[in-house]
């Protein structure tokens, strides 16, 4: 939505440019959910996610290497393929981190 020439707030939907009051409450229902949908999609690094779970980068790595963590979906950025984290997999690795980690005190110990 953008500012017109006369004041009033005009949106481009379908191919026409149109005022706020001429939109039909759909598709004003559409486009906040897609906006909503975009914000709360927030994309990390491994840093990032290694920060976040409050283990080092390396021991996140080592899981991933290990089959322990599911790998994240790769992008090419730059000519370089990265790691794109997204908050299902923050919590995956955070519930990894809880069901095989003590606070503070390393591995669970192992059951027998």
């Amino acid at each position: 939505m953008a500012q017109g020439v006369n004041g009033r707030t005009s949106a481009r939907v379908g191919g026409s440019s149109k005022t706020a009051a001429e939109i039909s409450p759909k598709t004003i229902d559409k486009l906040t959910k897609y906006a909503n949908t975009i914000i709360l999609m927030r994309e990390y690094s491994t840093g990032q996610v290694a920060q976040l779970a409050k283990i080092h980068k390396q021991t996140l790595l080592r899981w991933l290497y290990a089959g322990s963590v599911a790998e994240p979906k790769r992008q090419d950025v730059g000519g370089q393929d990265v790691r794109v984290w997204t908050q299902l997999d923050l919590k995956r690795v955070k519930a990894f981190k809880e069901d095989n980690y003590r606070k503070g005190r390393g591995r669970k110990k192992q059951t027998k």
